[in-house]
């Protein structure tokens, strides 16, 4: 049987490879973390041959389980999206360290292009806005400021993580799916066609350096025999939010998702219509199958669960993330305690990239447990600034379908739910980013006719986190927030 699909899921912190059953069914998993360089404040690198690494022994574990090779009919990609990787197109191997999305190093040359008045053009054309967030001012830097790039010349290639593992598995071709170029600054996403030319021309990134821009669903090769004892077709990508929104089976227009990973990232489809934002929400490319695309509303939180690691492995307030739940249910409420988490500064409906977090109420009567509370809290007041901005663009959010390793907190499930006063629907399943790259590639396998089926076929069952809150302890919360909030945007 070779009605198996095997998902490459490239983190910010680590990478794992999960076997699916045709069915959506997990089969396996095998994880191996890699590390965070931070060379300064502001600056957030990977190296990308130690991803290609634990790539590839992940990727092993689970073919081996599987079977072999001709055991799975098609690998599925999906990835941290924004983050930049620059290798030599001769060897594969990595030429400057890759730039993180959470980087902020381009900051002054995007406050350099919205002085000149670019922005305006760069949204309607992206769908984004002039951020060092985005892949394309990240590029543009690299190019001035590494000279071993200029120095590569035609040996060059730059693309996102999953363009850099697709070039490795199949031993040189150099590819980007519709919805991780549409996060790049560099992509007309209201056209079919690919870079746009002003574009790169005004970040400084020559289009030859470029991958080809595909379809999510597409067959764009398959890995060299001699990785895996067998070559595999790939035959789905997508960046990690649109897959899991995907796997959330969030594909009619309205239907809203959240991830809380090591960011929070809340998308609500489309359809085939491109949405304009008035309020600083970012549009962009949901799926491309064949020629034909959907797109997504999107509010991108910086900070999410990279906060709750902070608090354990920079401030040593948690033995462990899921200490923060039993901490937060321990106390009888915030105790006036507010964190502010703008770690990497403030996105989606800010975008402040010069703000820094803050915490405001404390007293001799604050505790840790204010603390874990205060962050796991934030989740939601930041949720709620999103929800604000979303409706302000007449998106209104009839329920909440939430995934990502934050959400196997019942608390912060519930606060949700209470904050936001709506229903908060968690899959049993919580991989849903792996899972709607499951959906893909099984689609460009062809063991589904469209995405539309893979998702009906695929996707689990689901919990139900219903509101409870009084409607004045909403109110004083989130005039709690509100205020804290205003002192960091200053």
């Amino acid at each position: 049987m070779t009605e198996r699909i095997i998902v490459i899921d490239e983190g910010t912190t680590s990478t794992r490879a999960m076997l699916f059953a045709a069915d959506g069914k997990p089969l396996g998993s095998a994880q191996r973390e890699f590390r965070q360089h931070y060379p300064g404040p502001g600056l957030v690198e990977h190296d990308a041959a130690e991803i290609w690494e634990a790539t590839l022994a992940c990727t092993r574990t689970m073919i081996d389980e599987a079977g072999g090779a001709s055991r799975i009919a098609a690998i599925g990609i999906t990835n941290q999206r924004e983050t930049a990787v620059f290798w030599d197109r001769t060897t594969g191997e990595p030429l400057a360290p890759a730039i993180v999305w959470q980087d902020r190093r381009s900051a002054a040359d995007c406050a350099a292009l919205k002085e000149a008045g670019h922005e305006a053009t760069v949204q309607a054309k992206t769908g984004l806005l002039l951020d060092p967030y985005f892949s394309g001012t990240k590029i543009g830097w690299a190019l001035k400021n590494w000279p071993q790039l200029r120095e590569a010349g035609e040996r060059l290639a730059v693309g996102t993580v999953e363009s850099y593992l697709i070039f490795r598995l199949t031993g040189g071709v150099h590819v980007s799916d519709a919805s991780n170029a549409s996060r790049t600054l560099l992509m007309d996403i209201n056209s079919a066609g690919g870079w746009d030319a002003g574009l790169c021309d005004l970040l400084g990134v020559p289009t030859s350096l470029l991958p080809e821009i595909t379809g999510c669903t597409t067959n764009v090769g398959a890995t060299d025999p001699a990785l895996f004892g067998g070559a595999i077709p790939i035959s789905g990508m997508a960046g990690d939010q649109q897959a899991a929104t995907i796997g959330q089976a969030c594909l009619a227009p309205g239907q809203t998702k959240a991830t809380f990973g090591t960011g929070a990232f809340i998308l609500s489809a489309s359809g085939p219509t491109r949405p304009v934002s008035n309020n600083r929400l970012l549009a962009t490319v949901l799926v491309q199958e064949g020629e034909r695309r959907s797109y997504a509303l999107e509010g991108s939180v910086f900070v999410a669960g990279s906060l709750i690691k902070w608090l354990r492995d920079g401030l040593g307030l948690l033995a462990s993330a899921g200490e923060s739940e039993g901490l937060a249910r321990s106390v009888v409420d915030n105790g006036g305690v507010y964190l502010v988490p703008a770690l990497a500064g403030l996105g989606a409906p800010h975008w402040r990239p010069d703000a820094l977090a803050a915490l405001s109420g404390l007293s001799f009567a604050s505790t840790k447990a204010h603390v874990a509370r205060a962050a796991l809290e934030a989740q939601a007041y930041q949720a709620h600034n999103l929800k604000s901005a979303f409706a302000a663009d007449g998106v209104d959010w009839a329920d909440l379908r939430i995934d990502g390793g934050m959400a196997a907190n019942d608390w912060m499930a519930q606060d949700l739910a209470d904050m936001l006063d709506l229903t908060v629907e968690r899959p049993d399943f919580i991989e849903s980013t792996a899972l709607g790259a499951a959906m893909l590639a099984a689609t460009g396998a062809g063991l589904y006719s469209d995405l539309a089926s893979a998702a009906k076929a695929m996707r689990g069952t689901a919990t139900r986190f219903v509101p409870a809150l009084d409607a004045e302890k909403r109110k004083t919360r989130l005039a709690g927030w509100q205020s804290a909030l205003a002192k960091v945007l200053g």
